[in-house]
């Protein structure tokens, strides 16, 4: 099984049309099993996308409609254009750039059993962009959560609050669970996100047999506009060991075209060990 996670910085990028046609392409080439994207933007004014185009999707909340130019319908359009289909849902979390619903996707190549979505945040504001929504689908009897959460050292909703509001949910579920995503907490800083995360989840990285130097941030961006060297901020971690046979940065200009501001991280995994 492969998985993929990516920030795609959705319509924030230049060239945003090629940049999606690329992604397109390597999902085609590598077929990861599970996808978890984030930052997956749709404008608010934009028409809405008619219910019969959404046959493969799951919803975890009707509150807020797909439109047309919704980055993950767009690229599973473009996929099944390519003979590739994937199930996927939705959700906004907050208002993103003033005119965005803003907001996570999983495309996933087998069915979706069950969708989950939840606040990691204490704020729910959407016109807040610190607001913070995690959605998780079921799949082939195994959870998937998607995660975009907040600075450890944030006053307003620190990432240790989030991270033990998403804790007391996947403390109710009984299957294996994995989780992708942007965590906004570097892997070598002591005493913060990855360190509390760790304590009780296993990190794919680590995990794997091959792997590079899984840097996913190599220059200032949004929200690390002081950063200057390479940042490992974009996980996959596992409720259990799993045999990890590798971890690869990937949509680096090594492995694949750069597509966002942020790289990708894959992971396969062989099987529960």
């Amino acid at each position: 099984m492969k998985f993929l996670t990516l920030n795609t910085h959705s319509w924030m990028e230049d060239d945003p049309l090629t940049k999606l046609e690329d992604l397109c392409s390597a999902i085609s080439h590598h077929l990861f099993d599970v996808i978890a994207l984030q930052e997956v933007n749709q404008l608010m004014s934009a028409p809405t996308v008619h219910q019969a185009l959404l046959v493969d999707f799951s919803s975890t909340n009707n509150e807020y409609p797909v439109r047309e130019d919704n980055f993950a319908f767009l690229l599973q359009k473009k996929l099944q254009e390519k003979g590739i289909n994937y199930y996927w849902t939705w959700e906004p979390s907050h208002i993103g750039y003033n005119s965005y619903d803003e907001g996570l996707a999983i495309l996933s190549l087998k069915p979706i059993q069950e969708t989950r979505s939840f606040f990691a945040s204490k704020n729910t504001a959407y016109d807040d962009y610190k607001s913070r929504k995690v959605i998780g689908i079921k799949t082939a009897d195994q959870w998937f959560f998607n995660m975009h959460l907040g600075w450890w050292q944030d006053g307003h909703d620190p990432f240790s609050d989030q991270w033990e509001k998403c804790t007391a949910l996947f403390n109710t579920l009984e299957e294996p669970i994995f989780l992708l995503g942007d965590f906004n907490n570097p892997a070598h800083i002591k005493n913060e996100g990855y360190e509390l995360v760790t304590k009780n989840w296993f990190d794919t990285y680590y995990l794997a047999e091959q792997k590079d130097n899984g840097f996913t941030v190599a220059e200032a961006i949004d929200g690390w506009a002081e950063n200057k060297s390479g940042l490992r901020i974009d996980y996959i971690f596992s409720s259990q060991p799993v045999k990890t046979v590798s971890s690869r940065v990937i949509f680096n200009d090594i492995n694949e075209p750069i597509v966002s501001d942020h790289f990708g991280v894959v992971v396969e995994i062989a099987s529960y060990t």
